[in-house]
């Protein structure tokens, strides 16, 4: 019966501040409406300089046919090359492409014909990405001219025809993977940050003297206390995926049940480890800076942005002891896949290995005064 008194007066704490009951509520919708289209992972808009040195009607359509794309903008037709390089020096133009004299000739006699793209790579997302589209549409182009072998060939050898599926994503919408890492990131961030404000805050309101006389045992307090983080997760959850529904049409393809089971493993390692700063600390100022600190951390190397692998050596030592590596692995099979548990079995025992050291370290942290 103590636990649920501790319970009821986590809940009453809770009421009193309107503003958390707004963070409830508000960030999971307002991050599901915002992020996925302010972390495009798509390149557009990239201000490409063409130095036309032919001056003939096919290097004019090629120019035509680069303008016409929603991903380029052209900055201008330039003589020299000097001058389009200007526009790269004043950040007017990302892209240089320039067209050797003597284009439509070699193209007509089917000779070949070198195309030269110069990219300013300060940004090499977008000189990477940018290069890559324009090289596309240049292929593109060289199939209507009717190019078939030399610089601009796109035949393959032997005339094998290659077909492309994607699973999972077949339209390629760079949100759809991106959507149940979202709802990971929200959930993790307020279970997180709400119980690293908890003890802390008791300790500089002087109420946590008041428990430190009763008998109530240490873990009796610290269940306690994670039980209601725990409904607010399962609560900041739920209106995440209904979200992803309405707005996107995203639904789970595999076990919502297994989804939420999961979900409270991590929910309680992620209020834990909150927890655990909170005891540490003597301010709230200090465990909100812990807290963002490793919050960050979790999230830049759990490959939700950028793929593991790509990572050197150290960091992806480091991801192996990030629960959000394989939560967010979680999410994506259960969503996108339609995974079992079978499936995902190597993504589960790390998080249930977190959640045991995490729990049992909160409970040993907590030094009870009586």
């Amino acid at each position: 019966m103590i636990i649920k008194y501790l319970i009821e007066k986590e809940f009453k704490q809770l009421w009193r501040n309107p503003f958390i009951l707004f963070i409830i509520i508000a960030l999971p919708v307002l991050v599901m409406l915002v992020f996925p289209w302010a972390t495009t992972m798509e390149i557009k808009n990239v201000n490409v300089a063409v130095v036309d040195n032919d001056r003939s009607d096919l290097s004019r359509l090629l120019t035509e046919k680069i303008a016409s794309t929603e991903y380029f903008d052209i900055t201008g037709v330039f003589m020299r090359s000097e001058e389009a390089m200007q526009e790269i020096e004043y950040g007017d133009a990302d892209i240089i492409l320039e067209i050797p004299y003597g284009f439509e000739e070699d193209i007509l006699s089917d000779a070949n014909s070198s195309l030269l793209i110069e990219a300013n790579a300060v940004n090499g997302t977008k000189a990477s990405l940018g290069s890559s589209y324009l090289e596309m549409i240049i292929v593109s182009f060289a199939e209507q001219a009717g190019v078939s072998r030399g610089a601009l060939s796109v035949s393959a050898p032997g005339g094998i025809a290659v077909d492309s599926y994607y699973w999972f994503n077949p339209a390629m919408d760079y949100k759809i993977p991106m959507i149940p890492a979202l709802i990971m990131l929200v959930v993790a961030l307020i279970t997180g940050f709400l119980p690293a404000m908890n003890i802390v805050g008791e300790k500089e309101a002087g109420t946590i003297e008041q428990i430190n006389v009763t008998p109530v045992p240490k873990i009796t307090f610290i269940v306690g206390k994670l039980i209601p983080y725990w409904i607010i997760g399962v609560v900041v959850l739920s209106v995440g995926m209904v979200v992803a529904w309405l707005l996107y049409g995203l639904r789970p393809e595999g076990s919502v049940l297994l989804l939420f089971g999961l979900s409270f493993v991590f929910i309680f390692g992620i209020s834990g480890l909150g927890l655990i700063i909170s005891n540490y600390s003597s301010t709230m100022q200090q465990a909100m800076f812990m807290i963002f600190f490793i919050i960050i951390v979790f999230i830049l190397m759990c490959g939700i942005f950028t793929p593991i692998s790509s990572m050197p050596e150290w960091a992806r030592i480091i991801s192996m002891f990030d629960p959000f590596t394989y939560f967010a692995e979680i999410m994506r099979m259960i969503y996108l896949k339609g995974s079992t548990l079978r499936d995902i079995l190597p993504n589960v025992y790390p998080l249930i290995a977190f959640f045991v050291v995490i729990t049992g370290w909160a409970i040993l942290s907590y030094r009870k005064r009586g």
